[in-house]
Order: C-alpha cells, then sequence, then structure tokens
C-alpha cells in the first residue's frame, strides 16, 4: 500500500473577524501559540521536528519569512530551520503539500505545517506620488531644496492604497476577487436570491455546528486585549435572514452586480496547524493520526474565473488517482463567495463545460450538497487567506470521524487562477 501523509493532529484559533478581538495580535503571534498549543497536546519532542513551514500571504513587513519569527516565538529553538510559502488562498495548504514532497524525498520525516493571517494588520501604502516626493525630500541636501520640494506636495498624494484591496486584485485581469465572482453570476445565470440562501444556509449549518460544540474540538482558545480569551468564531450569524441579506448592496458592481458583503466569505484573523509524517513512522511510533493525506493536486485557469478552481483541480486529482464523486464522502469547498460554491456545483455536473475546459467527455458528476460544507463555511465562518487550507484539512478529518466515514476532498480556488484539491482519508 501507498505510505500515506499522516497527519497526527491539527489546531486553530478561533477566527476573528477584522478588525475586531484579534486586531490587535500580529500574524507571528497567532502562528506561535497554535504551534506552542499544538506540540503541548502530542508527546513529540521539539528536537524529532525537521522543520516549520508556513502559509502566508500578507508577508508582514515587520516579521520577514514569518515562519522563523513563529518557529523562535513558539520556543522551538534557534536550531529549528523554517520557511514560508504563499499559494494565496492555499498557502496553508502548500505547506502541507510542500512538507510532503520532503518527506516523500527523504529530507526530514516529521514536519510542522501552519498557515496564519492577521488581515486586520495589512497595512495601508503610500501613493507613488508620495513616495516620490519622499524620495525627493531625502535627496535635498539644502533647506532651500526641501522647501522647493515641499511646494511640490498636493493633498490628493496623500489617498492611501489599501493594501487589502490590492491583494484582493488581480494584477493581470484588473479584477478584484468579487469582480470574478459577478463573472461567474452571469455565466452560470445565478441570481442574488439564490446566493443569499446559500449564505444564509452556511450561517445556520455554522451556528447549529458551534452550538453543538463541533467547532470547540478543533479550536485552541487565544487571549487578547492582554486578559480577555476567545474561545470561538465570531463572524457565524445564528440570526441571519433573508430580508437582512437582502438589504445590502452589491459591493463589487455597484449598477448590476449581485455579490454583496453578506454573501461573500469574510475578511478574518486566525491561525492553524499541523503535525505531519509518514503513515509507516507513524505506526513505528505508536501514533493514532488524526487521518491523512492520501493525494493531492494543484491546477490553473483563467484568472478572472479563478473561483472555478476546484473543478480544475479535482478533475486533474480524480484522473489521476482514478477516482470520482462516489468514491468522495465528505466535501470541504471553501466558500470564498456564495456564487463561487454555486457556479462550482453547476460546472461539475457539465458535460458542456466538463467537454470545452476539461478535456473530458463528460462530466465529473453531481455533488451531494448533503455531504458539502456540512458545517458551513468562509461565507459564516471568514476566510483568512494563508490559514483557510489548514483549517480545511483539520476539519474534513475531524469532520469525517464524527460520521464515521473514510475518504473527503477538500478543495478551494485560489486568487490568480489556479485550485486545488486533497484527498484526505481516515482509518
Amino acid at each position: 500500500m501507498k505510505d500515506r501523509i499522516a497527519i497526527i493532529d491539527g489546531i486553530r484559533t478561533p477566527i476573528a473577524k477584522a478588525g475586531g478581538k484579534l486586531k490587535g495580535v500580529q500574524a507571528e503571534t497567532l502562528g506561535s501559540h497554535v504551534v506552542r498549543e499544538l506540540l503541548q497536546r502530542n508527546v513529540l519532542d521539539k528536537s524529532d521536528i525537521n522543520e516549520l513551514i508556513v502559509g502566508n500571504v500578507s508577508q508582514p513587513g515587520h516579521a520577514a519569512n514569518i515562519a522563523r519569527v513563529i518557529a523562535l516565538k513558539a520556543g522551538l529553538g534557534e536550531d529549528m530551520i523554517a520557511y514560508t510559502v504563499h499559494r494565496n488562498c492555499a498557502s496553508g495548504m502548500e505547506a502541507i503539500t510542500s512538507a510532503s514532497d520532503k518527506i516523500y524525498s527523504n529530507n526530514g520525516g516529521i514536519y510542522v505545517c501552519a498557515g496564519v493571517e492577521s488581515m486586520s494588520n495589512i497595512p495601508l501604502l503610500y501613493s507613488h506620488k508620495m513616495t516620490s516626493l519622499f524620495e525627493s525630500l531625502f535627496k535635498a541636501r539644502s533647506v532651500g531644496a526641501k522647501l522647493q520640494t515641499l511646494t511640490k506636495f498636493r493633498p490628493s498624494f496623500l489617498k492611501p492604497i489599501v493594501g487589502l484591496m490590492q491583494g484582493l486584485t488581480d494584477p493581470l485581469s484588473g479584477l478584484m476577487m468579487g469582480s470574478t465572482a459577478e463573472v461567474l453570476a452571469q455565466d452560470f445565470g445565478i441570481s442574488r436570491d439564490t446566493q443569499d440562501e446559500y449564505a444564509l444556509s452556511s450561517h445556520k449549518k455554522a451556528a447549529k455546528a458551534q452550538s453543538d460544540g463541533i467547532f470547540a474540538q478543533e479550536i485552541a482558545p487565544i487571549i487578547y486585549n492582554k486578559s480577555k480569551i476567545m474561545l470561538d468564531d465570531d463572524g457565524i450569524r445564528a440570526e441571519q435572514t433573508m430580508q437582512a441579506l437582502g438589504k445590502l448592496k452589491p459591493f463589487f458592481d455597484r449598477k448590476n452586480g449581485t455579490v454583496t458583503a453578506g454573501n461573500s466569505s469574510q475578511v478574518s484573523d486566525a491561525g492553524a496547524a499541523v503535525i505531519i509524517m509518514k503513515e509507516s513512522q507513524a505506526k513505528e511510533m505508536g501514533l493514532e493520526p488524526l487521518g491523512y493525506l492520501s493525494s493531492y493536486t494543484y491546477a490553473a485557469l483563467d484568472p478572472m474565473r479563478m473561483g472555478l478552481g476546484p473543478l480544475y483541480s479535482t478533475s486533474k486529482l480524480f484522473d489521476q488517482e482514478k477516482l470520482s464523486l462516489k468514491d468522495i464522502d465528505l466535501i470541504e469547498l471553501n466558500e470564498a463567495f456564495a456564487v463561487q460554491v454555486l457556479a462550482n456545483i453547476k460546472a461539475f455536473e457539465s458535460d458542456s463545460y466538463a467537454k470545452a475546459h476539461l478535456g473530458r467527455s463528460k462530466a465529473l458528476g453531481s455533488i451531494d450538497e448533503n455531504i458539502l460544507n456540512v458545517n458551513g463555511g468562509g461565507v459564516a465562518l471568514g476566510h483568512p487567506v494563508g490559514m483557510t487550507g489548514v483549517r480545511l484539512v483539520i476539519h474534513t478529518l475531524k469532520e469525517l470521524r464524527r460520521r464515521g466515514k473514510n475518504r473527503g476532498l477538500a478543495t478551494l480556488c485560489i486568487g490568480g487562477g489556479q485550485g486545488a484539491s486533497l484527498v484526505l482519508e481516515v482509518e
């Protein structure tokens, strides 16, 4: 049998709305918290760990190579090597799959993989005109020259570039991620009401899961504001209604749009981490893994339709592993936007789309919505971009165990036009 990658254990912080409870907690602190907690819960000596790999998108300037900063803050020691990976929304998954590749190439046996994002702390940037003015001031040698330079200043120079918005905009198509969602709404004829209904369902499922203590099983509480403790995700709206969702205006296309803040994933802060090694090594050490990574793949597509990434990567993965939807017991498809999930559902079952875009003779098949995002997703919980991939892996495995099922698919779309799909299994 194939020696799978054993995921020994995994935890995450609560997911906080950006600008909220965790706004004062920097990304490296979120990461060091989950790494430290994870190792405290498992009987592994720090010296057994070969490397720490961390997925992160916003790359804070004060913590270059944030993985190394996290390693030191988590107490892994000065000899712990660490590096950071960035694949936009799949950065957390990239941390896991990069470590898996290193394990399979016999470059180390035990890895800690994390994903972290503090979207609250993505900075505002000066405009090019303002930075050019600063540069001229630094070069000016005399007081007169500096004053002459200052006469060129205009108040408009102070208009900031919002780092978050810039990061969520595709540089080639010029579209924000929400605008690519509008493209899918038009391509597949998905109405505003249908999107809002999906968003409402996400909140209802997440609220029930939270009430039932399901998320608590994967959360490591975290301190904020020096003494307060955050225990639960705070983006879930248990009392959400279609009426409230209907009052929200389209955000990305003010005149004719359908995508709103209510049917999009929330901007959030959080961290997550897992310990991985070969299945055979886990057995030798007498460890009972949470589950296994059986296979994975990434795929690329039109950046304007990046939301269909799960379709492309899953098609590639199924061909690679000789699988079909009938072999999958649970699906976690990240909710970047409600319409993005709905578009994937339609595309998965479309023979014409499969023939035209996937090189397949027929569709992948119909997704059973009873096994799709069963506890809600990014619309309700939030989507801290660098962390989400790790959360999907942890949640998929824990939910498979709760249901007594064996195989799950964790998949997401990736800004810039890619998709990631992982097949996860439990004994």
